[in-house]
């Protein structure tokens, strides 16, 4: 389960009597084949029951779990987890030895092949912390295990595919086509939530194309109001005739528990990432470069256009698609590639889903007039890329206590300090020329001297002792002929968003 506010991940499960309906053995039938759906269930209106439709579909609809190692942190150690952890335990008795524990995840998937390929969500298979996944076991409904192998994941979606084998054939289910969905549809969930084994729920389609605020590129669900709650992620939703439209992904909730607002990941959204994930083929993204917010009422009045439509650019990344085909701060894009800009279908949402290097027409408005420009959509950098190439933007979420920091970081013991070389996205980020030289300062031991002259995460040293700093090892050597010549501290020129360099003598610790 993921919380944000009241964004929960939802995980969920399956367990019951397996049931192939008649099918004669080894039949490598789809449960939701048209042809057996259509005697399942009346299309018009409300069904008498579900039972039949569950007997079909329960069967290719699995618990996952996995097993994993857990590093435990060291009790009594306030820097647990950050760059600073080592330096205490070395002023506390030398080094600590690491301590595991045994963990577990719970969740759902579904197989789509009679070969055995089951999908899911990626962190229903991810690990925990500080965790390492050692073992992942899927369970059909009638108790049988079996070890599964990690075939592709996918972070961004959310999405993982699993393989497992035996001598016949598994029941597996097909995808739909959520774009027919319709707000008022009826729906079922089956999963396995809290761990209870196979469990059936039923509901609506609540909306379609939910966008939760989160800014991602995949940030664009069914709402459903059938009950989802832990164990339910990565499990299927299915639409009257059988057809998986969503995977259940997440929900709103100010407890934890389902309060009728569920999200679950479009199929038309999840079908294409699964097939690349199963042949191991790259998924590749596109990217513009921007920094965007919606169009509020108030940005709508101040500039005359209409809301819910478009979104504003904020900033520009240098280099980046957008900048090289003239988008510019204080844009409001309003189309890309013939596709409007709506809270529904966002902007990330639509250039994610563009091949890079695709030239496509944007549709803009500047002050006051509509534009149109070709864009060359660029590639999409990794997760981890994206969150280096934030980690010093003051538009930014501000790193949480005690949280590490991305990228290469090297600690200076001597210094109470993680330096981190300084990059031109870094550079750009602290409104320093991109060719800029020296090393970014990414985290301070508050016990420190450093601290205690004022030094933080965000300032750039320049030089140490007069000799120009270009990277960590740099910082490291100037430490090191300082302890060489007996010396107690070290002179760093130190550079602040917005203000002139100075120079601060450091004493070692």
């Amino acid at each position: 389960m993921r919380y944000a506010y009241s964004v929960t991940a939802a995980l969920l499960a399956g367990g019951a009597a397996l049931s192939l309906a008649g099918y004669p053995a080894g039949a490598q039938v789809a449960q939701n084949d048209d042809t057996q759906m259509a005697r399942m269930v009346p299309r018009p209106g409300a069904p008498a029951s579900f039972a039949d439709l569950t007997e079909q579909l329960q069967p290719a609809v699995v618990n996952i779990s996995t097993r994993q190692r857990v590093e435990v942190r060291p009790g009594g150690n306030p820097f647990a987890g950050t760059p600073f952890e080592e330096l205490f335990n070395r002023r506390n008795g030398g080094q600590q030895e690491p301590q595991f524990r045994e963990g577990q995840s719970l969740g759902s998937g579904f197989i789509v092949s009679a070969d055995g390929y089951v999908v899911t969500n990626n962190h229903v298979v991810s690990p925990t912390g500080r965790g390492t996944v050692e073992e992942i076991t899927v369970t059909m409904p009638d108790g049988t295990e079996y070890p599964a192998e990690l075939v592709g994941a996918d972070a961004a979606s959310d999405l993982a595919v699993l393989k497992i084998a035996r001598s016949q054939p598994f029941p597996f289910v097909r995808f739909g086509n959520s774009a027919q969905a319709r707000v008022g549809d009826w729906v079922v969930a089956i999963g396995n939530p809290f761990g209870l084994g196979g469990t059936v729920t039923s509901g609506i389609v609540s909306a379609v194309y939910r966008n939760t605020g989160s800014g991602t590129a995949y940030d664009r669900y069914l709402q459903t109001d059938a009950s989802i709650n832990r164990g339910n992620s990565g499990g299927p939703l299915f639409d009257m005739q059988g057809n998986v439209i969503g995977i259940n992904n997440a929900i709103i909730s100010p407890t934890g528990g389902s309060v009728g607002i569920g999200f679950a990941i479009p199929a038309e959204v999840a079908a294409p990432i699964v097939e690349k994930l199963r042949r191991g083929v790259a998924i590749e993204r596109g990217y513009l470069g921007v920094s965007i917010q919606p169009v509020t009422d108030d940005l709508a009045a101040s500039l005359g256009i209409a809301r819910n439509r478009g979104e504003f650019v904020q900033g520009v990344q240098p280099g980046e698609a957008a900048e090289q085909a003239g988008i510019q701060a204080g844009d409001i894009v309003l189309s890309v590639n013939g596709q409007n800009v709506t809270p529904d279908q966002t902007l990330s949402f639509l250039v994610a889903n563009i091949a890079p290097g695709t030239r496509i027409p944007v549709e803009l408005i500047r002050n006051g007039e509509r534009r149109r420009l070709n864009v060359v959509v660029g590639k999409r950098p990794s997760e981890a890329e994206l969150a280096q190439s934030q980690m010093f933007d003051p538009d930014a979420e501000a790193p949480e206590e005690g949280e590490s920091q991305p990228g290469s970081g090297v600690v200076l013991d001597r210094l109470g300090m993680q330096v981190l070389p300084l990059t031109p996205q870094i550079a750009r980020q602290l409104g320093v020329s991109a060719d800029a030289r020296g090393v970014v300062i990414g985290a301070v031991d508050p016990n420190s001297d450093a601290a205690r002259k004022g030094l933080q995460r965000g300032d750039i040293i320049l030089s140490a002792n007069y000799q120009a700093i270009t990277g960590p090892e740099g910082l490291e050597s100037a430490i090191a002929a300082a302890q060489r010549e007996n010396r107690g501290a070290v002179l760093l020129q130190v550079q602040r968003r917005g203000g002139p360099a100075q120079y601060i003598a450091i004493r070692f610790n």
